[in-house]
């Protein structure tokens, strides 16, 4: 006797149908797991036959194999525990076997025969309404996040002998309602930041507002206590909610990563991630031992990524950031397969001029000598710098220094210009002018102005990526102007924030 259910394998945010089959033999009492299992997953045969024996449902006494196809896939986690359960009681006839291979299963099982909820349903319910398969069965603490995807006919439980009710078996137990093991948080969606509580630096924020206004990465240099930190905490306030896209795939990693709260629906909000510098590789860009799970800059997509005293991160870890910073996303390879995550987030860097951070302060004597002070900028590549769109120094704040702009006056300026770049890169597939291609920059922008450009190409003090990353500054600059296209003062101010002095 076969019983047939379905389950969902996430590789990164890709899912992939997996059929479960159960098959009962007439042989010594076994449980066997096929179909390259690792060694969370093989454990579910304990967690299978105690719930199951808790709901008050008989253990088939046969040799009970389960296959999980393809076979060449790999598999992990616990969530495929309701999926294997159900498979085995539909060939032992303990549940209608037609009803159980109508859907997908996905949830963790207690001994008590409760259902648990897992990380990543969302991704995954996505994957399974994607293939065709609409009816979803998962945990009653997942079915709101389930609900999230657009088609999906969810079924929460709270049990296995609930669901066993459900196809059938009237006989089955309720168990006790499971207690949450995922734990929700928002330490990475924090509260919207005034800008007007800035003080002062109105060439900061007019930086700042460039920056929103384009997609571009910026890096500030100042001493302690300029307002770096105020500076790049504002900006997610800037910038526009995501699209539906960028929601699906933000809440998606977010999901996996068991920091998002499903009562508040879609993340819509920018991210904001600043881990510390002494973070390993594998919590910035991502990594585990099996399928690489999603580090900080997959949970920054969409939003800002800001790195604090950047000279003090390992430089190994700071030049892994080019591929993503070039790409917008991370592929991730492991010994089981590769895990590729969206990685497409505005870079924000911020460091001291020097060790000690009075270099150039006025009133202050630095303690550094000059080769230490050029040594400390120098743990940032040239490569990572180059990357960069806007280099900016922060001075410190002086007496009297007044508020400017609120936020939501400098957003909606932030907003015409994004909704310009929009229309102008309608039917091109981007969104913002950081993602515009060389061969459109120059064959759009105006003759005047792109020679202003290639004489700074020509002097030697941009290079040839530099130019087309201050082409897109300047697309900005005009954006947030109203003008259709930049003039030369756009372009040459755009080449001044690009060659912001970093001494």
């Amino acid at each position: 006797m076969i019983g047939r259910s379905r389950a969902i394998a996430l590789a990164g945010l890709a899912g992939h149908v997996v059929d479960v089959e159960a098959h009962l033999a007439a042989a010594l009492p076994a449980f066997t797991i096929v179909g390259l299992p690792d060694a969370s997953l093989q454990e579910s045969r304990d967690r299978v036959r105690a719930a199951t024996s808790s709901s008050g449902l008989d253990w088939p006494t046969r040799r009970i194999t389960v296959n999980l196809s393809p076979a060449s896939l790999p598999k992990s986690g616990s969530a495929t525990d309701l999926a294997i359960a159900v498979a085995v009681l539909a060939a032992a006839t303990q549940v209608d076997s037609r009803a159980a291979a109508r859907s997908v299963y996905i949830g963790e099982l207690g001994l008590d025969g409760a259902v648990r909820p897992v990380r990543g349903v969302l991704p995954a319910v996505a994957a399974a309404v994607a293939a065709g398969l609409p009816n979803v069965v998962v945990s009653s603490a997942n079915a709101a996040e389930a609900a999230l995807v657009q088609g999906a006919r969810v079924t929460g439980v709270a049990s296995l002998g609930e669901l066993a009710r459900l196809l059938g078996n009237e006989h089955a137990l309720l168990a006790p309602p499971p207690k949450a093991n995922v734990v929700h948080t928002t330490a990475t969606l924090p509260a919207q930041l005034d800008l007007a509580d800035v003080r002062g630096q109105e060439e900061a924020r007019r930086a700042l507002e460039i920056a929103a206004a384009g997609g571009h990465h910026l890096f500030m240099v100042g001493a302690p206590g300029a307002g770096k930190t105020m500076l790049a905490a504002r900006l997610p306030s800037l910038l526009p909610p995501l699209d539906n896209a960028d929601a699906v795939a933000a809440t998606s990693i977010h999901s996996l990563c068991g920091s998002f709260d499903p009562s508040e629906g879609l993340l819509s909000r920018p991210p904001f991630e600043a881990p510390h510098h002494s973070a390993s590789a594998a919590a910035i860009v991502g990594g585990g031992s099996a399928i690489a799970r999603p580090g900080a800059i997959s949970r920054a997509h969409g939003g800002v990524l800001f790195l604090d005293e950047a000279p003090e991160f390992p430089a190994r870890i700071l030049d892994t950031l080019r591929q993503p910073l070039e790409s917008g996303e991370i592929v991730l390879h492991r010994a089981y397969g590769a895990a590729r995550y969206p990685s497409r987030f505005q870079l924000v860097l911020a460091a001291n001029p020097c060790p000690c951070g009075n270099r150039g302060v006025r009133g202050k004597a630095c303690s550094c000598s000059p080769i230490v002070a050029r040594r400390y900028l120098a743990r940032l590549s040239g490569p990572l710098l180059d990357r960069i769109d806007i280099r900016i120094d922060v001075a410190p704040v002086r007496r009297g220094a007044t508020e400017g702009e609120a936020t939501v006056v400098v957003a909606e300026r932030v907003a015409r210009a994004r909704a310009a770049a929009r229309e102008r890169f309608s039917g091109l597939g981007w969104s913002a002018n950081a993602q515009a291609s060389s061969r459109w920059l120059r064959a759009s922008t105006p003759s005047t102005s792109l020679a202003a450009g290639q004489a700074a190409l020509d002097r030697g003090s941009v290079s040839a990526r530099g130019l087309d990353r201050a082409l897109r500054v300047a697309w900005s600059i005009s954006d947030l102007a109203g003008i259709p296209a930049p003039t030369a003062t756009h372009v040459l101010e755009a080449l001044s924030l690009r060659n912001g002095s970093l001494t």
